[in-house]
């Protein structure tokens, strides 16, 4: 059994070397950073399994890797790349690996939270061009998070702002309980939230989950953080709240499209701070992220 780390850049291909041993599974990496859906069939031919870090993969091409059993999908927002239910039923498999940075995305979150009630982002890029730019920020404690989605990553969120003094409120679609956290149905956590921080996976029923209806909803004020995926927010109706003043900032690390088109609507409003997809980029989460994918392969090489 071999495999293929279709696009291990960014680093990757690095870490990938550090933390491979021996006995796993002998794999090719291709250090590529742009993989055309029509070359897969091509790449992944004699392959038994390939390790996907944000390359497409359209049900098209895929059926067309007949040799192909496993994706290994390095995070867990594979949906945003490709369709696991049509793949399973072309005989591919799709993992995710969940839990390997929950807490480096969590302390991103809070950076940006704390960047947006300060207006950082705003004074910074003033301050470059000459202009002695000065926000009056939003103090923090003592204020409001909501949490929509609560797995790991919003339990780190949730330790670290309960320990700054901020009240932490939740929404879960299954039950939960966390030290320190309240959970309330979904009108209250809209409603009493000075900063609300998406922590949902992305599926058919929250592709759009937060729209217009339920933005305005928030309180007016009211701070949207994004560290899950872009397609969550409906993105139209996030920036017309942002022109209304309805939302005061949105701190977003994810979008509908990666990487975001220069000259993009979002990158001209000043209410918002942005980055480029790197909460889970830290040195100890590449290395859980990748030493689990390989554990993974190990696990199905055994089978």
């Amino acid at each position: 059994m071999k495999g293929l780390f279709l696009d291990a850049v960014d680093d990757l291909a690095d870490v990938f070397r550090r933390v491979v041993r021996r006995d796993d599974p002998p794999m090719t990496v291709n250090e590529q950073l742009e993989v055309p859906p029509d070359t897969l069939p091509g790449l992944l031919a004699g392959y038994d399994f390939v390790f996907d870090d944000h390359s497409q993969m359209p049900t098209e091409w895929m059926r067309r890797c007949t040799g192909l059993k496993d994706v290994i999908f390095l995070g867990t927002g594979a949906r945003s790349y490709m369709h696991p239910e049509e793949l399973a039923e072309h005989g591919i498999t799709v993992h995710i690996i969940k839990g390997y940075g929950d807490t480096a995305v969590a302390e991103h979150t809070i950076a940006m939270m704390w960047a947006a009630a300060r207006g950082l982002a705003v004074m910074d890029r003033g301050m470059r061009e000459g202009r002695w730019v000065r926000t009056e920020g939003m103090e923090l404690t003592g204020k409001t998070l909501g949490l929509l989605g609560f797995g790991g990553i919003a339990g780190e969120v949730a330790r670290i702002a309960v320990g700054s003094g901020m009240r932490v409120i939740a929404w879960n679609r299954s039950e939960k309980s966390a030290p320190g956290v309240t959970f309330v149905d979904l009108d209250t956590l809209l409603a009493e939230s000075h900063v609300l921080s998406v922590h949902l996976l992305l599926t058919d029923e929250t592709r759009g989950f937060l729209g217009a209806e339920r933005l305005a909803k928030l309180r007016q004020g009211a701070i949207l953080v994004n560290t899950a995926r872009g397609a969550i927010v409906d993105e139209a109706a996030m920036i017309a709240a942002l022109r209304s003043g309805h939302l005061r900032h949105a701190a977003l690390d994810v979008f509908n499209k990666e990487p975001m088109e220069p000259g993009h609507e979002l990158a001209t409003l000043p209410n918002v701070t942005l980055s480029a997809h790197s909460a889970f980029r830290t040195p100890e989460a590449s290395e859980n992220l990748i030493r689990r994918a390989l554990d993974i392969a190990k696990a199905l090489a055994a089978k």
